[in-house]
């Protein structure tokens, strides 16, 4: 789709403008934004009417700029327009401004909506070569995506410095692009009801050991918030897992312990879910019995576990999936990858598998990024390079979707 295509017909959006020679570049990007149907809030820094003049950007916008916490006895301003907006786009963001962003601060009007607001954010950065790749910039952007916000990958080329590399921001017809392919992803799950299992389980020994794995639970906590994002109501069963989940009015979060909580969860949801994301590590073994108090190793020479198998919930979905409903795998191996996905896509009746191992360096357990392949029922295989588990998150719902469409 061109950037002439995006319809932003009653979306509201703050485009917050900082300091940096690119803000000319915001004048444009606020043109194709009004064009498009969008109501455009502009809110400057004060650095940023240094490089561009708020006249230009009131007659683009039909909107006084602001700039100001006091500005005419308004100092409540930031929380209704943090309440106002269906998105906030940053751009040029400095590095300054993304400091503050990730650090709390809030000592102008940009960085008090930012803390306000309740929509989603996207970043555009704009800065030097050796600020942009200066370890603690990379570390406030690594803060912003886990967060949860949009980073629009900057651009490489000649600097306002004379120098060349990245920092130049990402050219008006990107982020306008960008834009308009997230309000189209706000809509796609629309009215679908998504239950996503996350993280591992534990399976008791006795009152202080277990049976567990390395799980973190970040591939399930970055789906649910895609699948939010795209306008699902989501059900997440999450084992235990210390990776914060952010609350949501569409978020049911439902913990449990072990795989025997998780399946009974499971299945009380099951006649309202159109579509299964199985991410969990469930365990697939538990000991036959847990001791109830702490097994000593005085008078245990050689303790013997004796392992029972764990309710398999993934065949228990593909053996009960209703017409319409789809379910997604997720399988983790360490060797003959494909074809022991391919054996368990299709004796788990499963309409799509995502593959990835834990011998891929960075992926799988306890990583931010994962490589993944995605295999179809229907022959369909695709593999990715690597990517954050939010970027993963974003392939596998669409490659849903679009196997739902056809």
């Amino acid at each position: 789709m061109s950037h002439q295509d995006w319809n932003l017909t009653n979306k509201k959006i703050i485009l917050g403008i900082t300091g940096s020679i690119s803000a000319y570049k915001a004048a444009i990007l606020l043109r194709l934004l009004t064009k498009s149907g969008a109501e455009v809030q502009v809110i400057m820094t004060e650095a940023a009417k240094d490089f561009i003049g708020p006249i230009t950007l009131s007659t683009l916008s039909n909107k006084p700029v602001l700039h100001s916490l006091t500005h005419d006895q308004q100092w409540s301003q930031h929380v209704q327009l943090g309440l106002w907006a269906d998105l906030l786009v940053v751009a040029p963001a400095s590095a300054h401004t993304m400091a503050k962003f990730a650090n709390g601060l809030a000592d102008n009007l940009l960085c008090a909506v930012y803390l306000s607001a309740r929509c989603p954010v996207m970043i555009a950065p704009a800065m030097d070569v050796d600020m942009w790749n200066h370890p603690a910039t990379q570390n406030n952007i690594r803060k912003l995506m886990e967060i949860g916000h949009t980073i629009i990958p900057v651009e490489e080329g000649p600097l306002a410095s004379g120098l060349e590399g990245k920092g130049r921001l990402a050219e008006p017809e990107t982020i306008f692009s960008a834009i308009g392919e997230f309000f189209q992803s706000a809509s796609l799950l629309s009215k679908k009801k998504v239950l996503i299992t996350a993280g591992p389980t534990f399976e008791p020994i006795d009152p202080v050991r277990f049976i567990g794995n390395h799980s973190s639970g970040k591939m399930g906590i970055r789906l649910a918030e895609a699948a939010l994002m795209m306008g699902a109501e989501v059900q997440i069963v999450v084992g235990p897992v210390s990776e914060p989940i952010q609350k949501h009015p569409r978020l049911f979060i439902h913990r449990v312990t072990t795989a025997s909580e998780m399946f009974e969860k499971v299945k009380s949801l099951d006649s309202e879910i159109d579509i299964y994301i199985l991410a969990a590590a469930v365990a697939d073994f538990k000991p036959e019995h847990s001791e109830k108090e702490k097994i000593k190793k005085e008078g245990k020479s050689n303790p013997t576990l004796n392992l029972v198998p764990t309710p398999d919930i993934a065949k228990h979905l593909g053996e009960s999936k209703k017409n319409g409903q789809f379910l997604c795998g997720f399988a983790l191996e360490t060797e003959h990858i494909l074809d022991n996905a391919k054996s368990k896509l299709h004796k788990k009746n499963m309409d799509m598998i995502v593959i990835n191992s834990p011998k891929d360096d960075q992926s799988a357990f306890g990583f931010d990024t994962n490589k993944i392949s995605i295999l179809e029922n229907s022959g369909k295989f695709v593999s990715f390079g690597l990517q954050t588990k939010r970027e993963a998150a974003m392939v596998i719902l669409k490659a849903i979707i679009s196997s739902l469409r056809t």
